[in-house]
């Protein structure tokens, strides 16, 4: 199974968490334009790079969101860079919903669906690399992550003087998710 076919299969699975009148799904196509939105508010932070509506809505499966009264006022991407990793991607919380701890609890959620979906590693790049350090990130060198650097780095305006750190973190498979050897055998 290649890395891009195990997103679907999670995105598959309902994922609704209650935090403070706030929803945390998996997004489908009907939120492709409210994400962009949001990401492209936020782009002149100087902490996103932008991205195209066409793309959010092609990988409108591989985020999460959070809506607070029908709105979406959060978003992550779990995209698949190899067979192995997987990287948080556009992780954005509006400003109003700053002060819930949505972040963190997408973060988790993206977190769980890389673990679920095989993944071995889960990186992020990141202006603020404490955020990412309380769930068990750390920062490497660039060049530990080279399915990153061949998928997007190559082609960014700021390549080879990135602002960002990359972060990583090992992920391990629960006993629950692993097939019994017993199972293999008939």
């Amino acid at each position: 199974m290649t890395a891009a076919a195990a997103i679907p299969a999670m995105a598959t699975q309902p994922s609704v968490v209650a935090i403070s009148n706030v929803c945390l799904r998996t997004a489908t196509a009907d939120d492709a334009s409210a994400i962009h939105a949001l990401i492209a508010a936020h782009v002149a932070e100087g902490h996103l790079l932008p991205r195209e509506r066409e793309e959010v809505s092609v990988h409108a499966y591989r985020f999460a969101v959070a809506t607070r009264e029908a709105r979406v006022v959060a978003c992550a991407e779990l995209a698949p860079l190899s067979r192995d990793v997987s990287e948080v991607r556009s992780l954005v919380v509006s400003d109003e919903a700053r002060t819930l701890g949505i972040g963190h609890n997408i973060v988790d959620e993206l977190v769980g669906w890389a673990t679920s979906s095989g993944f071995q590693k889960l990186c992020a790049f990141t202006h603020a690399p404490a955020y990412f350090v309380q769930f068990g990130f750390s920062i490497v060198p660039h060049i530990w992550l080279p399915e990153k650097i061949l998928t997007d780095c190559h082609a960014c305006p700021h390549f080879r003087r990135c602002g960002q750190h990359a972060m990583l973190r090992e992920l391990h498979r629960t006993t629950e998710a692993c097939v019994p050897l017993a199972a293999l055998h008939d």
